[in-house]
């Protein structure tokens, strides 16, 4: 398939995987635990669930393979971020999850227009009192 600028849904997908297996291996090599995936639910996909400690993380991955239109951490709007806390509060009323002391919202940007990609992962990158 040709690349067009933009790309089509199946390249944003693809895109999507593998800035998602890119941040899941940088968790991991922090000492985070993934515990699940692309957790569809009805406000929201929540891309990475894991446990840091104490703290249950709800990770929101971007990549960007291009400067074009801003940053992987500055496209996570104040939308999209309402987004995730409807997913979350979603997430923690099922009754088949653990209580943890602490909930958190983590950012893993991805910078893919260099090779190899720049991660930065982004911890408290915001809390729900803030949206």
């Amino acid at each position: 398939m040709p690349h067009r600028p933009g790309g089509g849904p199946a390249t944003r997908r693809a895109l999507g995987r593998r800035g998602e297996r890119l941040a899941e291996r940088h968790l991991r090599a922090r000492g985070l635990r993934i515990v699940a995936r692309n957790v569809h639910l009805r406000h929201a996909e929540i891309d990475l669930v894991a446990l840091d400690r104490d703290a249950l993380c709800i990770v929101e991955v971007r990549l960007r393979s291009g400067r074009g239109f801003g940053g992987a951490a500055e496209s996570v709007d104040t939308r999209k971020r309402r987004r995730l806390a409807g997913a979350a509060r979603e997430l923690l009323a099922r009754d088949d999850l653990p209580r943890f002391a602490r909930v958190r919202f983590d950012v893993v940007a991805i910078d893919a227009s260099v090779e190899p990609p720049r991660i930065e992962h982004l911890r408290d990158a915001f809390a729900l009192d803030q949206i």
